[in-house]
């Protein structure tokens, strides 16, 4: 097992992977920007090391201050958490260059899941369904609108470089489709330096189902069943559950099975979601994979029993992993909700100091956030608060469970998404689980 790792990384996310550590004995060494320093993270760690200015490009996004800290405080590995550098092959490379063990995936399997286009074709092969669409990028719109008059309206435009909901756009006729086309273009050149598109059928109606895997990159891989993700607005996820209210035992096999099958085939190494589109009827298509733990992993925690932060801890530092397929079993049921502090109705951010704070507590309720009383909520990063995660013995105790705590959550000081949260569980259609991405458009406009 490693000695002292380094967590590039910030907030809640930082905080848990050092809880981890702590527990499995290992030091730990937090990097923080010039504003982050009275952040839990750098106070929780072992050591801190400070990377750099607000600006992301300065700090968590700069990989040779990272590497330099990692020099500096003398770590065996790196663990880059979710969001920043995570999702980001030439930093994996970099890292086991200069001989610190990255806590994730091959920078092969991060460049080949990063290129959406690549990765549909790479699960194609694999037997895994996919959305039927082009072959890869698409030269012109010339060319995509003929596919997309093959495929038939509507049809997703979607950035091959993408993620996030950015360069995405759906065209429902061929007299709107050169316009969004140009438009999708346009943000994924401006969101990530590439401008390729590919296209897509539109599933319309469809639920966002994710299926937890891992890999120890020796061929033996598992699965931790789904995670139901269809709460979101604008490509962005607001509340998950695990498991999904929609899936029953044969389609959870299935989709359970056919996961297992890609990751083994990849030789894939350490944690990934791969998350998929699934129809009315309970058709399900790949839509992409992400290589690094996911925000929502703690549902899959509460209904597995398994520190899925460990286990990646485990995988990286060569640990034979004593862990059958059949061990891994659903129990209850768990929701979580992103605390952003945000506008609940218009979304805006509301960043500012938090002036009381009391957080819910009590049988199957959890709390994983990074602020206290008097902290501050800074403008330069991404508004999640934290989050909040109950268990129940069923859906339906978990919904009352999850009403109770929100209740009980007091953050003044910020505006935040909690009075929509407990809109939602109030409403009737996602009380009786029929819904589908498009819930928060339709219910809460």
């Amino acid at each position: 097992m490693f000695k002292k790792v380094l967590i590039a990384n910030r907030g809640e996310i930082a905080l848990r992977i050092i809880r981890a550590c702590k527990e499995l004995g290992i030091e730990t060494v937090a990097v923080y920007s010039d504003v982050d320093r009275e952040s839990l993270h750098v106070a929780f760690a072992d050591e801190a090391v400070c990377i750099g200015p607000r600006a992301s490009k300065d700090s968590y996004l700069n990989i040779r201050n990272i590497i330099s800290a990692a020099e500096i405080a003398d770590v065996d590995a790196i663990h880059p958490g979710y969001g920043f550098l995570a999702e980001n092959a030439d930093f994996a490379k970099i890292c086991e260059e200069c001989g610190f063990k990255f806590i994730g995936p091959s920078a092969e399997h991060i460049d080949l899941m990063g290129n959406k286009s690549k990765a549909k074709d790479c699960m194609k092969s694999f037997g895994v369904p996919v959305v039927p669409g082009s072959d890869g990028p698409v030269k012109d719109s010339a060319e995509a609108l003929q596919i997309a008059k093959e495929i038939g309206f509507p049809v997703m435009i979607k950035a091959s470089a993408g993620g996030g909901g950015k360069g995405m756009r759906v065209a429902h006729n061929d007299v709107t489709f050169v316009k969004n086309f140009e438009m999708a273009q346009s943000e994924a050149q401006n969101a990530f330096g590439n401008g390729e598109v590919y296209i897509e059928k539109f599933i319309e109606e469809p639920r966002h189902i994710e299926i937890q895997v891992f890999g120890d990159g020796k061929g033996n891989s598992w699965h931790f069943f789904e995670r139901e993700c269809s709460i979101q607005r604008r490509h962005q996820k607001l509340l998950e559950e695990a498991p999904s209210p929609f899936l029953t035992d044969r389609l959870r096999q299935k989709m359970g099975e056919v996961s297992l099958q890609a990751v083994s085939k990849l030789k894939y190494e350490n944690a990934g979601t791969i998350e998929y589109l699934v129809d009315k009827n309970g058709n399900f298509y790949f839509m992409e994979m992400n290589t690094r733990i996911q925000v929502e992993h703690p549902v899959t925690e509460m209904v597995t029993g398994i520190d899925l932060v460990k286990l990646q801890l485990m995988i990286a530092s060569g640990e034979d992993i004593d862990l059958k397929q059949s061990d891994i079993k659903i129990h209850g049921h768990a929701i979580e909700f992103r605390i952003n502090a945000e506008d609940p109705e218009t979304f805006t951010p509301s960043p500012g100091l938090i002036d009381a704070l009391y957080t819910p507590g009590g049988l199957g309720v959890r709390v994983d956030s990074a602020v206290y009383q008097d902290y501050t909520i800074l403008p330069f990063y991404d508004s999640m608060i934290g989050k909040l995660i109950v268990f129940g013995n069923d859906r339906a105790e978990a919904i009352e469970r999850g009403k109770r705590a929100l209740g009980e959550y007091v953050l003044k000081g910020v505006k935040t998404t909690i009075p929509l949260h407990l809109k939602i569980l109030d409403n009737h259609k996602f009380r009786s689980g029929e819904f589908s991405t498009d819930f928060i458009d339709r219910h809460f406009k």
